[in-house]
Order: structure tokens, then sequence, then C-alpha cells
């Protein structure tokens, strides 16, 4: 039978494994396609998953990828969690046994780093300081020259007022831990995509701070979301990845 897998938990949050070595299902908890979810024991470990068919892989679309990250929201209310990259199955038990058997020491620290932690998502749009210049009389190569030159300028000062806009945000959040992305938008703004990962114990205190920091930074326009599961700061070697 192949499996669908959501991501990873520790196995003592869910009572109902602690005598079962074999799949148990999850109540209350509908995976893909209104699938039965189980839990999956493997070693101190759980594997969140769902049965999957050909006929499954087929119909997979932007639905499911909201279907999944549902799955693993719901786990995350009663464990820490290492998602899986969306999409990731396993052909069988053996297969899925021997992943969590060969990557048990990797996923072990990582559920004991990120337990008690949560990632806030911030995403803050400011005006771009970098406009193009208006073209000049010149020819054809020095036109490319020039452009080129504004181009490297213009991403060099982008990059530098993102970097002080995530310092800035940095200090005002203090998070344990941040990941930061920035890009151009078609409007010719700038996005910065945050986030940020704090103890689940201060997600209101950052809410708060998230309220002041939109009266003081009237020129960014923010957007919150969260508390979520750690998706940005499971390791890349962990089980994001597809098996």
């Amino acid at each position: 039978m192949a499996w669908y897998a959501y991501c990873i938990a520790e196995r003592n949050a869910f009572p109902e494994l602690c005598r079962h070595r074999r799949p148990m299902p999850l109540t209350g908890v509908a995976g893909l396609f209104g699938n039965q979810t189980f839990l999956f024991p493997a070693s101190d470990l759980a594997v969140i998953v769902s049965e999957h068919t050909p006929e499954d892989a087929a119909r997979m679309d932007q639905n499911s990828a909201k279907d999944n990250a549902r799955v693993i929201a719901e786990c995350f209310k009663h464990s820490t969690v290492l998602p899986f990259r969306f999409g990731t199955t396993f052909p069988d038990d053996d297969t899925l046994r021997r992943s969590v058997r060969s990557n048990q020491r990797h996923f072990t620290a990582n559920v004991e780093r990120l337990r008690g932690k949560a990632e806030m998502h911030l995403k803050v749009v400011v005006d771009d300081i970098c406009s193009g210049n208006a073209q000049r009389d010149m020819t054809v190569g020095q036109q490319y020259l020039t452009s080129l030159r504004e181009s490297a300028t213009r991403q060099r000062e982008r990059q530098s007022k993102a970097r002080a806009l995530s310092v800035q945000m940095h200090r005002m959040f203090l998070p344990i831990a941040e990941e930061v992305t920035c890009k151009r938008m078609d409007s010719g703004k700038m996005l910065l995509d945050i986030a940020h990962l704090i103890d689940n114990k201060t997600v209101e205190r950052y809410q708060n701070k998230y309220s002041s920091a939109t009266q003081e930074l009237k020129e960014c326009r923010m957007q919150l979301s969260g508390p979520w599961p750690p998706y940005h700061f499971v390791h890349r070697n962990g089980p994001v990845h597809n098996a």
C-alpha cells in the first residue's frame, strides 16, 4: 500500500500509539481527497499519512496543497511537527520505515530544536527606491552597457534597503531565527517575505509588536499570519525533501 506523507510528529503526543506497532487511524482529521489519515509509528516518532493511489496522484492540485497544510496544522495543535514537502509519497510500509530509520537522529534533533516553537509570517510591501532612468541619446552598444551598470546599481540599492528593513524588523520582533526573501513586484514595489521562529508562549506579545510596527512604519504595508508549523526552519536535508 502506498502512503502519502504529511509530517513527522512526536509519538508520545498520541496516546493511542502507546501499545501499537501498526498504523492507527487519526480520528477527526481527513486527508487529501477525504482519505482517512493514519498515525504510522516509527520508533519514538509518528508519521502522519493517508492511503495514496495512482488516481490520487493524477488529481493533485492547488486544493490538495491546502488540504496538505490543513492536516499539518491540525497535528501541530498536538505535537511538534516536521512537515514533508508537498507531494511526498512512499510506495509501501518498508520504504517508509527505512526512510525514518535512516534519518532517525536528524529527525529527533529537529523535533528537540523546534519543540514549543512556531512560525510567524510577515509580508512587507514598500516602494522601490530604484526607478529606471530615462533613455538618453546613445548608441545601441552604449545603451546596453549603461543598462547593465544601472541594473547592477539598482539591484545593490534594492538589496541594501531590504537588508536594512529586515534588520529593523529583527530588532522590533526579536525572533529566535528568521528566513527573509526579497523580490520586486510587477507593481514596481518591493516585497519582503519574512518568516520568524518564536516561542509558542510569546505569540500574543509578537502580535502586539506587529500592531506597534504597523503604526511606526507608515511607509510599509504589512500583513501577518500565524502561528504556523515551522515550515521554514526544518533543515533542508530533513523531511521537507521528497522520498
